[in-house]
């Protein structure tokens, strides 16, 4: 089954996307990333008001097969958190692009590093 990798966003070597909108950043994990976890449980966010460095583990994700760290794709303060994920975890795998975001942030520093959609693609093979 093949990935969805949209045009409009930023990707991580680690599976996690970025859109950016002025100086804030939504992040979540691609729809690669979900379909190799399977089916979500759990989501466990940092804490609004948190400063996070690009690379950095700050988040979790269960699944029902494994549990896996999340990095902050950039640096950055948490500004929100998505509280739909804490009643419906799986809108990670039936929305990952969408209603399925993690957190938001205010960037602090650039994005480099970060892949195109085109280059995120060779790596998945999508």
């Amino acid at each position: 089954m093949s990935s969805q990798v949209p045009a409009d966003l930023k990707y991580a070597k680690s599976h996690e996307w970025v859109r950016i909108e002025g100086d804030v950043a939504t992040v979540g994990i691609t729809d690669h990333a979900q379909q190799e976890l399977t089916d979500v449980v759990f989501v466990e966010l940092p804490a609004v008001g948190r400063a996070v460095k690009a690379g950095e583990a700050c988040a979790v994700v269960e699944s029902v097969k494994t549990a896996s760290d999340i990095y902050s794709p950039v640096g950055g303060t948490i500004s929100e958190i998505n509280p739909a994920l804490g009643g419906s975890p799986a809108l990670v795998n039936s929305e990952p692009y969408s209603g399925g975001w993690f957190y938001k942030l205010r960037l602090a520093g650039g994005t480099d590093g970060l892949l195109t959609p085109e280059a995120y693609r060779a790596q998945v093979g999508a």
